[in-house]
């Protein structure tokens, strides 16, 4: 078996280097869409009306639909989904004979050169949206319902009291939670791997089996990710301690 080859690592420093950029640019990717797509989910489990029609209309063609959506994508396993994305939905929309959305030769272009980093950021997004709606329903359903009533008393409309009154306090209540989901898209990157795209773990795939040693790579990459976890959390941190305490500031 021999000992640690740290020659390994440094022979294929670039390729980790490489890997570790594509893990961090659909990390950030993830969490931006994530962030939009649970805040819009979030509100829409929260929409209501006073009045019919609109109070069975919202009920019936947002809530239901959403829940299911939340239900569906929290109730499968996000690998599964990553492969359901690659190999059936994104062929059905985008495919050089049969796509739906484009084919032809842009469609071949876009399948051969971005198809898997499209399909995993598409998979890890909706996955990320389903979760990040929960933190934004219970962070905004953690604030007392007269803040809501008191901005539509002085003129406000729904829209401008959640954009500039909600929403902001909830932020700092929800900061905790969705750090910890940052940190989970990040780790579930790695799941991409398998539809081949060229992340940190593909990159230890790829060492391990050119070199036929596995202790260096994946210790390597274990490093890499524990590193890039650790610099998120301090960033989180370091958000928490900007905006203060929230409520416990008196």
């Amino acid at each position: 078996m021999g000992g640690f080859r740290y020659e390994v690592i440094t022979e294929y420093w670039p390729l980790f280097m490489e890997g570790a950029r594509m893990t961090i640019q659909i990390t950030i990717i993830c969490v931006v869409l994530g962030v939009i797509l649970g805040m819009a989910l979030g509100m829409a489990r929260l929409a209501n009306a006073r009045h019919s029609p609109w109070r069975e209309i919202l009920k019936y063609c947002v809530r239901w639909p959403v829940t299911v959506y939340v239900s569906f994508f929290r109730g499968t396993p996000l690998f599964v989904q990553i492969l359901l994305m690659q190999f059936a939905i994104l062929p059905f929309f985008i495919h050089p004979t049969e796509g739906v959305l484009l084919s032809g030769d842009i469609a071949r272009e876009i399948r051969s050169t971005y198809g898997a980093m499209l399909a995993g950021i598409v998979a890890i997004t909706l996955n990320a949206g389903a979760y990040l709606s929960e933190v934004f329903r219970a962070g905004i359903q953690s604030l007392d319902k007269g803040q809501m009533e008191a901005a539509r008393s002085v003129g406000m409309t729904y829209w401008q009291a959640m954009f500039h009154i909600i929403l902001p306090q909830a932020f700092r209540r929800m900061l905790p939670p969705l750090g910890n989901n940052a940190i989970a898209i990040l780790k579930d990157s790695s799941l991409v791997s398998a539809i081949g795209l060229a992340e940190l773990a593909y990159a230890a795939r790829t060492v391990a089996g050119a070199s036929a040693r596995y202790w260096e790579p994946y210790i390597t990459i274990s490093l890499m990710y524990w590193v890039m976890t650790l610099g998120l959390a301090y960033l989180v941190k370091k958000m928490e301690e900007h905006l203060g305490k929230g409520d416990d500031v008196k």
